[in-house]
């Protein structure tokens, strides 16, 4: 589809949120950062980055004083450690308000602050009158999850396990992939030619979801398109949210390689499979498998698996592939 000045919608950056200071901007609480080295050196050239500080955002200021979540009468609140100063209301009225602007500029993912009373996704702590429980949400990050229950979100902490970062990537451009869909009118044609080109992507996931989601093509003419993109969405990136794990790949791999058995010789299909066993061992990462696949493919113009997703679901720059 095109984009601006004639260009792809698949060759414009991802528009990616990102907590501020993973960005190397000094906006903590002590006036320093907390850069990370993925997101600015291998991402970056992939993504237009669209930085937030909620706290700085929210008049707190550069440096501040440390805040923290806490158990107050019943309810989590985010109040400065020393003072105890309560900025609860001040934070939840500044991330509805940021998180309608987030939406308007069509963000493909976000990436938060980890343990961050604002930002942290998951295990922030809690402080309660003996002690902290690590059960707690960045007042920011929920409001952010809520509103935007589909994006694909993930704290930088998580991102430097390798099968959690690939997984993160590849649900980046699959929404993306998506939301170009959406936009316009969507005919039926367009998104049976979605689904078929994501089978083996969503099948390395959950074969279950794949399979539910074909009902949901299947039925989408007697549908409310509105009601029926809704309802593909939340299945489609749900299914990608759960991590593809090394059986489920090889279920897909042997499956593709289905589709070759009539061009290739005995040889031929017994290195395909022998490199597909060697994966499955361990021995080798999945871009092995992959390559050769990939590469008979093209040489054989194989049309049902020349446009699968699965093959290459993001840059084979980021290399992402190399280390699961």
């Amino acid at each position: 589809m095109s984009g601006v000045g004639g260009v792809s919608e698949d060759e414009l950056p991802l528009r990616v949120g990102v907590s501020s200071c993973l960005l190397g901007n000094e906006v903590r609480y002590d006036a320093g950062h907390k850069r990370d080295r993925f997101l600015t050196e291998t991402l970056a050239p992939f993504v237009e980055w669209v930085p937030v500080c909620p706290e700085v955002e929210s008049g707190m200021g550069v440096p501040r004083p440390t805040i923290r979540l806490v158990w107050q009468g019943g309810e989590v609140e985010l109040r400065e450690v020393e003072s105890g100063k309560d900025h609860t209301r001040r934070m939840a009225r500044y991330a509805a308000k940021r998180v309608r602007d987030l939406r308007a500029l069509e963000l493909h993912g976000f990436v938060l602050k980890k343990k961050s009373p604002s930002c942290g996704l998951e295990r922030v702590p809690v402080y309660g009158p003996r002690a902290a429980s690590r059960n707690g949400r960045g007042l920011f990050a929920g409001t952010l999850v809520d509103a935007l229950p589909s994006l694909p979100v993930e704290e930088e902490g998580r991102l430097h396990d390798a099968r959690l970062r690939e997984n993160f990537i590849e649900r980046l451009f699959a929404y993306r992939r998506l939301r170009t869909l959406f936009r316009g009118r969507v005919s039926t044609g367009r998104v049976v030619a979605f689904h078929t080109a994501h089978k083996l992507q969503v099948m390395a996931h959950s074969p279950a979801a794949y399979r539910e989601l074909g009902r949901l093509v299947a039925r989408i003419k007697e549908t409310p398109r509105p009601e029926s993109c809704a309802a593909y969405e939340t299945g489609f990136m749900n299914a990608l949210a759960r991590a593809a794990t090394p059986g489920r790949n090889v279920s897909v791999l042997q499956h593709a390689a289905g589709y070759l058995k009539k061009q290739l010789d005995e040889a031929g299909r017994s290195e395909l499979a022998e490199s597909i066993q060697d994966y499955q061992r361990g021995y080798v990462p999945l871009i092995v498998p992959i390559t050769l696949l990939r590469h008979h493919v093209h040489r054989f113009a194989i049309d049902d698996l020349a446009g699968q997703t699965f093959l290459e679901p993001h840059p084979r720059e980021l290399m992402l592939r190399n280390h699961v």
